[in-house]
């Protein structure tokens, strides 16, 4: 497997949208940022548009010219020295096959040679034992916060994990 990680193009939403097949998955990737599921490629696009591309690094991996999977990278801090990954998926066919620690580890080289950080941060649901496996193996650490972010999903109430790595 040889991934190239490129800017992200409107097209590729139409793949990206299909890999959400459950309210359940669409939540552990989006939380709230979207109001309905399911999702269009145009939710997509019309949510991404609200950022410039500066304001919001969109980055599609691909495959040959398969698209494997996706992610953002934004900065959270005016100095813009910490980076936070967010939107985090792989094709629901491919995972389990090392795409998505792939796609994490191409986000943090990115991340940390282009975009200069010196930390990147990220989310993640306690109730998504993959994903946290997945960022463990890239290098990534549990860090405590004195509130612990939290989320209304279906009817529960999730817990975020939050994760980083330091240059």
């Amino acid at each position: 497997m040889i991934m190239e990680l490129r800017r992200y193009k409107a097209g590729d939403a139409q793949i990206i949208v299909k890999w959400l097949k459950n309210e359940y998955a669409f939540r552990q990737w989006s939380a709230d940022r979207y109001e309905n599921y399911p999702i269009t490629a145009d939710d997509m696009n019309n949510y991404y548009a609200k950022y410039s591309n500066d304001a919001l690094y969109k980055l599609t991996t691909v495959d040959k010219d398969e698209i494997i999977g996706h992610l953002t990278i934004r900065f959270i801090d005016d100095a813009k020295k910490i980076a936070r990954l967010g939107f985090v998926i792989v094709d629901d066919t491919k995972r389990g096959k090392g795409y998505g620690k792939q796609l994490v580890s191409s986000a943090l080289k990115y991340a940390f040679e282009e975009l200069k950080a010196d930390k990147v941060t990220l989310g993640v649901f306690e109730n998504n034992t993959p994903a946290i496996h997945c960022y463990l193996s890239c290098g990534f650490n549990s860090v405590e916060k004195e509130t612990i972010e939290s989320y209304p999903c279906m009817g529960e109430t999730w817990n975020c994990i939050e994760m980083e790595v330091i240059r």
